[in-house]
């Protein structure tokens, strides 16, 4: 039922979006933000890609850079609507990392003293998207911001929750260090908001080689900064029907691996002693 109601939105936006002439895309005369919009995604998704990026290319702000990294196996494999958006504000850069991580952490490693959003690769992103985050970001330049979080949740004596009772934000949760931003709604990453471990492939591919959410919010906690749930948020991203039959967050959730990799990260960086400052 979900996705029979999901349809007639993703299709009439799809079009709207491929109805605009790639020269409009590519000249865009506003005034860039401040911000590099960083993305990863997987072969299955690759012929769709390219509705994603000019939702990305047709927001009211757009960002200075927009860079997609992919696995080098897609090297030479890519459709032409996905190519031919290329241009000085869109880069299509290849990893030989085979796990999402990608998304951020060459972009770290590529625009240390930039804000770095990350967004998902299955999402048509709302025209006011990227200038509302940025705003958000205005008022709290130290923060990484979310427009969708969740509260990591504690029993009495201190131990994490499973994942799935994590859900949702609490307004009346004191402790913002207990703060997890969601990745589909975008994330935006202030210069040096991680710590300088979170580039480290070996260990998050050991820690964390199926939710670099967690992985990022373990950094964070690290580096001692805290995570904001947006106060205002544009309306919900569009899903493109066809794209979401491999999801790794459904995957994570419903076996609980996601409980099994906090516990990881729990014990790796004594996560409990920095949320709870005991």
């Amino acid at each position: 039922m979900k996705v029979v109601k999901e349809l007639g939105p993703s299709l009439f936006h799809s079009l709207r979006l491929l109805l605009v002439p790639t020269s409009r895309l590519l000249n865009s005369k506003n005034e860039p933000l401040p911000v590099v919009v960083s993305l990863t995604s997987i072969p299955s998704r690759i012929k769709t890609l390219h509705i994603v990026i000019r939702s990305l290319l047709m927001q009211d702000r757009t960002p200075k850079k927009i860079v997609l990294w992919l696995n080098n196996d897609l090297r030479n494999k890519l459709p032409h609507n996905l190519v031919s958006l290329q241009s000085a504000f869109f880069e299509i850069c290849f990893s030989d990392l085979t796990s999402s991580h990608r998304k951020l952490i060459h972009s770290i490693e590529k625009y240390p003293n930039e804000v770095i959003v990350t967004c998902d690769d299955d999402m048509i992103y709302r025209k006011n998207w990227l200038r509302l985050l940025y705003e958000e970001h205005l008022k709290n330049p130290k923060d990484i911001i979310g427009n969708c979080t969740i509260t990591i949740k504690h029993d009495d004596v201190g131990n994490p929750l499973p994942y799935k009772l994590w859900r949702y934000p609490d307004e009346n949760e004191p402790n913002l260090r207990a703060t997890v931003a969601i990745g589909a709604w975008g994330i935006l990453y202030p210069p040096n908001s991680l710590s300088k471990q979170a580039i480290d492939s070996d260990l998050f591919m050991r820690l964390t080689p199926t939710a670099d959410d967690l992985w990022f919010k373990a950094m964070a906690l690290v580096n001692g900064t805290i995570t904001s749930q947006a106060e205002t948020t544009p309306k919900e991203p569009i899903p493109i029907i066809g794209s979401q039959k491999v999801a790794l967050k459904k995957d994570n959730i419903t076996q609980e691996k996601n409980t099994v990799i906090w516990e990881e990260l729990n014990n790796h960086f004594n996560l409990n002693q920095i949320i709870l400052g005991k």
